[in-house]
């Protein structure tokens, strides 16, 4: 159940991410609501999010939800899936604008191949809190639930490595237990890997892909649509900030989304 939140239709859209996995969903948004002004915050000083606790986890979120907050922001969407997973409750009792995760969406969608089995892939708190599996059986009870743990994809996508053969190798390395299963669902349950989706793809030819970050912006233009928020004029405008390091960042941002972002830095907290 969404918050109500009395926004304009010219206030941007705020994405937050532990650090440059949430430009995935950003990219989308900017293909399906080309007019919609973006904020998006990329926690780079504590990426990344999946080794550390709930608590730290729902901390970090809550502080950054309030900076978009305060930026009059009509809508939030946790890019992450571990914060999606560990802080989205918190979240949504504490910040009054309407938030989305990743986790809902893209359990759907995996819902909607019809294939039994589904694996989960993503970072140790996602696999470890089951969201994604709890919100599977809520939906249909008879699904087969493999979750995987793949804690080295993020720092080789961070680094730049996404076609790199040690990448290809980690790949080969985490999801062989999934390719013996042939025909089946991957939900990618990290906003960071569908940078690395082609190879992941050519490794699981027969596996059908779930991108929470494609799945996100349908839910968001939904609601966006049924709440009259949807900006129908101009061209959207987007704002980057971090954390830590804005150069390297702002760097790294342009191998994800094609284009040149300059990236501010706002510490809020420690």
């Amino acid at each position: 159940m969404y918050n109500l939140y009395m926004g304009k239709t010219q206030n941007s859209i705020g994405i937050f991410d532990s650090g440059l996995g949430g430009l995935t969903i950003l990219k989308e948004i900017r293909k399906a609501m080309p007019r919609e002004n973006i904020i998006y915050f990329g926690d780079s000083a504590h990426v990344p999010y999946g080794s550390k606790s709930k608590e730290t986890v729902s901390q970090f979120s809550l502080d950054i939800a309030k900076f978009l907050e305060s930026k009059k922001v009509k809508l939030i969407l946790v890019a992450c899936n571990t914060a999606s997973a560990l802080a989205l409750n918190t979240l949504q009792r504490h910040i009054s604008v309407p938030i989305l995760g990743v986790i809902t969406p893209g359990a759907k969608a995996a819902i909607k191949t019809k294939n039994k089995n589904i694996f989960v892939i993503g970072t140790r708190a996602t696999i470890k809190s089951e969201a994604y599996a709890k919100e599977i059986k809520k939906l249909n009870k008879q699904t087969n639930v493999k979750q995987i743990a793949c804690p080295l994809f993020v720092p080789l996508i961070e680094e730049g490595l996404a076609d790199d053969k040690i990448t290809k190798l980690t790949i080969e390395k985490y999801l062989s237990e999934v390719k013996k299963f042939g025909p089946c669902t991957l939900i990618l349950g990290c906003t960071h890997y569908p940078v690395i989706k082609k190879n992941i793809a050519k490794f699981l030819p027969k596996a059908v892909l779930v991108d929470s970050a494609k799945e996100i912006t349908k839910e968001a233009k939904l609601l966006l649509e049924k709440e009259n928020l949807l900006n129908k004029t101009g061209k959207g405008k987007i704002e980057l900030f971090v954390s830590d390091s804005p150069k390297n960042f702002a760097e790294l941002a342009k191998r994800i989304l094609g284009f040149n972002l300059k990236a501010k830095e706002i510490r809020f907290y420690i």
